[in-house]
């Protein structure tokens, strides 16, 4: 067990197939990331905070920070809601696991080039 996976089997029932995918996808994309609460949020952190994901009412909640969302906003618009830092996926619909992929390793790219 991992602080996450508690934090997957506390939600609501409903909500846990969306949480326990979006943890196997960031698992799988950031093997050397050390896993951890913050923000009162599961986070993904290797030298930095990478991404933040949480389980919000009507909706997954993804916070891979700013830069990733306006490096692929063209990607985002029209098909999800989101903000600044926050990109909103439906519960009820697969998550785009391609556009997962291309924003958390373009923050793990940033990171590493700073």
């Amino acid at each position: 067990m991992t602080v996450i996976t508690d934090y997957i089997e506390e939600a609501d029932v409903k909500q846990q197939p969306q949480l326990t995918a979006m943890y196997q996808i960031l698992k799988k994309l950031l093997p050397e990331a050390t896993e951890k609460m913050s923000y009162g949020m599961p986070a993904f952190h290797q030298d930095k905070d990478i991404v933040y994901f949480a389980a919000m009412k009507n909706h997954l909640g993804f916070y891979p920070t700013s830069t990733p969302i306006i490096q692929f906003e063209d990607d985002l618009e029209g098909r999800y809601k989101y903000s600044k830092g926050a990109i909103q996926f439906d519960y009820n619909k697969p998550l785009p696991e391609d556009l997962i992929t291309k924003m958390v390793q373009f923050k793990l790219d940033e990171i590493q080039h700073k």
